[in-house]
């Protein structure tokens, strides 16, 4: 696969899921792979600089238009309090992740096949 970097001209493929309105994305993902490893959406919603209340918001309403439930949550006490992800969010973001995964690679080869001429140009005039 083409590696991109040094400020040159690359593409970048971000893919969302939608119902009437987006209910899953790259936000969301990073926000689960965070619970996975803290078992905390309060730790994982501080790591990405989001508030607890926005990080609730964000997962109810992804819940909602995808219609499952993505986590299980324990209430505090004498083991304290946690977040886990239920089998179903397990799957969609190792799906999401796969099929980003393979859309990225499928996007680099597309640019290569349309927009090399870009860089022979760009190293013709160096």
């Amino acid at each position: 696969m083409q590696k991109f970097g040094d400020n040159k001209l690359h593409p970048k493929l971000t893919l969302q899921l939608f119902t009437d309105d987006k209910c899953f994305g790259p936000g969301v993902a990073v926000l689960l792979e965070k619970i996975i490893e803290h078992n905390s959406l309060r730790q994982a919603a501080s790591d990405i600089n989001m508030s607890y209340s926005k990080a609730w918001t964000i997962i109810r309403r992804a819940e909602k238009e995808l219609g499952f439930a993505l986590l299980v949550s324990k209430t505090g006490g004498a083991d304290g309090g946690g977040a886990t992800l239920t089998d179903e969010a397990m799957r969609l973001l190792r799906s999401f992740r796969e099929c980003e995964q393979e859309l990225n690679a499928y996007c680099c080869t597309k640019y290569t096949e349309y927009f090399s001429w870009i860089s022979d140009i760009s190293n013709k005039e160096k």
